[in-house]
């Protein structure tokens, strides 16, 4: 455990996440309940690739488990994707 792999890091760069989310209303409802967390600037959607993909940009440290709990209060799952490229 580690600040980077505990915590969203402030930046441009961002945080992805994975998601079982499928349909464009349900990716919706995930951005909007991520924006109404303190310290979320943006919120970005990649539904071109599989499994979806959504992007977490910053203000101050958030908690991965912050993100992945909320995210589960509407019924879908956010997990992780790795720093680095193994």
């Amino acid at each position: 455990m580690s600040l980077t792999s505990d915590n969203v890091i402030p930046g441009n760069h961002g945080k992805v996440f994975e998601t079982n989310a499928k349909d464009s209303i349900d990716l919706e409802s995930i951005k909007n309940k991520l924006l109404s967390l303190d310290g979320i600037k943006e919120v970005s959607l990649n539904s071109e690739i599989f499994p979806i993909e959504f992007t977490v940009y910053t203000t101050k440290l958030i908690k991965i488990k912050e993100i992945e709990d909320t995210v589960k209060t509407i019924g879908f799952h956010a997990i992780p994707k790795t720093l680095f490229p193994l």
